[in-house]
């Protein structure tokens, strides 16, 4: 069961984190290169920034973003701009998130995302965390993937292995972790099963694009190549 109260707490406690270390961070750091390819951390801070603003448009009932051209545009005029900006755009637009996720609502309700994407509103707080924690570590500033709460690894293996099952371009996967728990992906025959071992963060970084798998133990076939997120 989704406990979006739960998971609004996560998101603050990540927020804070993200803060603290966004804040130590000088003008030449903000304009360097972030781990995804093209951008620079300032690129990755107004994302965060214009995500929280889209997610509360979501729990509102309104359109997650006016167009996908939109989107990029603001991304693009925000990411040059100097750190204490970036800094206070990002904590005024996670405080407006926390604003709106705790007004009166009903969150078994149905919410239109990105894309036409529809989910649960009580699974909305958890999609702000995921944007929070990856991107955390996407912007290279000593924040891995191994610092990643357990919990958020394993219910991010468990999104992510969801969002993959049925897929016919993705074999029939069974994943397990160091600590023998499981999870399965894929939409091909079962009798073509590929079976992937490894830590958990490098699990969840393979399913997120983040790591290559070159750390994971692979057999019944060569390790799948997942769609873009």
């Amino acid at each position: 069961m989704i406990d979006h109260a739960h998971d609004l707490g996560a998101v603050r406690g990540a927020t804070e984190r993200l803060l603290d270390a966004v804040g130590k961070l000088d003008n030449a750091s903000v304009a360097g290169a972030s781990r995804l390819p093209g951008w620079s951390r300032g690129h990755v801070l107004a994302h965060l920034s214009r995500n929280a603003d889209a997610l509360g448009n979501v729990l509102r009932g309104l359109p997650m973003y006016a167009s996908s051209e939109t989107r990029d545009a603001d991304i693009a005029d925000g990411a040059p701009r100097p750190a204490h900006e970036q800094l206070t755009d990002l904590r005024e637009s996670a405080d407006g998130f926390l604003a709106v996720a705790a007004e009166p609502a009903d969150w078994s309700r149905t919410v239109t995302l990105r894309n036409g994407v529809t989910d649960s509103a009580a699974r909305v707080p958890f999609r702000r965390l995921i944007e929070v924690e990856i991107h955390h570590v996407d912007l290279d500033i000593g924040y891995e993937l191994e610092d990643l709460p357990a919990e958020f690894v394993s219910r991010e293996i468990a999104f992510l292995t969801d969002r993959f099952s049925g897929n016919q371009d993705v074999p029939a996967t069974a994943l397990t972790d160091q600590d023998g728990r499981t999870w399965s992906t894929g939409g091909g025959p079962p009798s073509a099963l590929v079976t992937v071992q490894g830590p958990a963060a490098e699990l969840m970084g393979w399913l997120c694009g983040r790591r290559d798998g070159s750390a994971l133990t692979v057999a019944g076939g060569p390790l799948p190549a997942l769609p873009p997120l």
